[in-house]
């Protein structure tokens, strides 16, 4: 294998581990609700802060990440980005609702970081194979969600050591990660050192004008708010209808399982056709099929249920990211709008698992929530098919401003 082969394979190695690392933090305290709950007291509402909290920082912090990236670099921002998420897996060891709340912020602080800079690095480092690498990176994460929602109740009850040990444990997957990257931040610090002074880039503008970027925004936020809603309680819906945790834990696994087929091929099929409209139409039936069947045979048929909104949640997060490459002229309206994308959307997002805790409460059963779901599915729709079109942001006011000059 020659240097240049070996270590275009190291980055990919690198690149997917990092982007395994970018959900257990977050997925691996949705199996183990019931239990923080009795453990700390605390309601429905207060325990969808868990999950709320970390989506949040993937909003609030997304747009900063491409401006420290420019400042520091963007190995060595990933590389921070993972010694914070260590930190923050670690702090939720500490016994108290406090050190949960600080550690799980402290996570999504870190993982609003890798969601943004991860379609950078593609569109920069792999311009020639964006629909590939998307979809392989996009898989890591999908099966990062999976693995930690399958194994984390099982570690935790063959340990006897407790649940904030179980989630403590994922902090190896980011000291790997931490490991593997390392050595692309030394690189990068020496090409820079030994490069000529170069100016910066001219800032992009006009993203937030622009009605493309803001369906590809919508499109982000709300399928992201689809999947937060429904992986925070689906566990401990389960649960209240008679499953057990270890149970409840390994259906939720099967979304993420199912996810990894069209996590893969959803970037694949999308880079094929100049729009994506199809795709959309797809991810709309999955999750309209799969919620149904919850809500009217949500026993006998529990898994296959779970594996049809796994499919739509694989298609919705790697279309996502996808189009946030797709409707990018280059590299600099990338990081802009991977940063509006997920920084609006994952806001938007955010408002999902507290919001369906508190309509539990209130009504006191998860039809309501259910069909929460399926309602917000018409926003999706068409912020979807706007997204789809094949056409670019900011091509509008290169358009007006060649009219101004003729």
């Amino acid at each position: 294998m020659s240097t240049s082969r070996l270590r275009t394979t190291l980055l990919v190695v690198a690149v997917l581990l990092i982007a395994l690392n970018l959900r257990p933090a977050v997925v691996a305290v949705s199996p183990l609700v019931a239990q923080i709950r009795a453990d700390l007291g605390i309601s429905s509402a207060v325990a969808g802060l868990v999950t709320t909290l970390p989506v949040l920082c993937f909003g609030l912090l997304a747009p900063v990440a491409g401006r420290v990236a420019r400042r520091i670099g963007l190995e060595t921002t990933l590389l921070a980005a993972l010694l914070v998420l260590t930190a923050g897996i670690l702090v939720r060891l500490v016994p108290s609702l406090a050190a949960l709340l600080v550690g799980s912020l402290l996570a999504g602080v870190a993982i609003a970081i890798g969601n943004t800079l991860m379609p950078v690095v593609v569109k920069r480092d792999f311009p020639h194979r964006t629909g590939a690498m998307t979809g392989a990176y996009s898989t890591m994460i999908s099966a990062g969600g999976a693995l930690s929602a399958a194994v984390t109740v099982p570690i935790e009850q063959a340990t006897g050591l407790g649940w904030r040990p179980a989630l403590a444990l994922w902090a190896i997957g980011a000291c790997l990660a931490i490991l593997l990257w390392s050595p692309w931040v030394l690189r990068a610090r020496r090409a820079a050192a030994a490069a000529p002074p170069v100016a910066p880039a001219a800032p992009v503008r006009g993203l937030w004008g622009s009605a493309l970027a803001w369906q590809v925004t919508l499109l982000m936020g709300l399928q992201s708010l689809q999947f937060y809603s429904f992986t925070a309680w689906a566990p401990t819906l389960f649960v209240e209808r008679g499953r057990t945790p270890a149970e409840a834990g390994l259906l939720l696994s099967l979304t993420g399982l199912a996810s990894l087929v069209t996590s893969a091929l959803t970037p694949v099929l999308a880079t094929r056709r100049p729009t994506q409209f199809h795709l959309v139409g797809l991810l709309i039936g999955l999750w309209v099929v799969g919620y149904l069947g919850l809500l009217l045979a949500p026993d006998g048929s529990a898994a296959l249920w779970m594996v049809i909104i796994g499919l739509g949640q694989g298609v919705g997060i790697s279309l996502g990211l996808t189009l946030i490459t797709l409707r990018s002229p280059d590299a600099a309206h990338t990081s802009e709008l991977s940063g509006m994308a997920q920084g609006v959307g994952y806001v938007v997002a955010a408002a999902g698992p507290f919001a369906l805790g508190a309509i539990r409460d209130v009504t006191g059963s998860w039809t309501w929530p259910m069909v929460t779901l399926l309602v917000m599915l018409v926003p999706l729709t068409v912020a979807g098919f706007g997204a789809a079109r094949d056409r670019h942001v900011g091509a509008g006011a290169a358009e007006r401003a060649a009219a101004t000059v003729r």
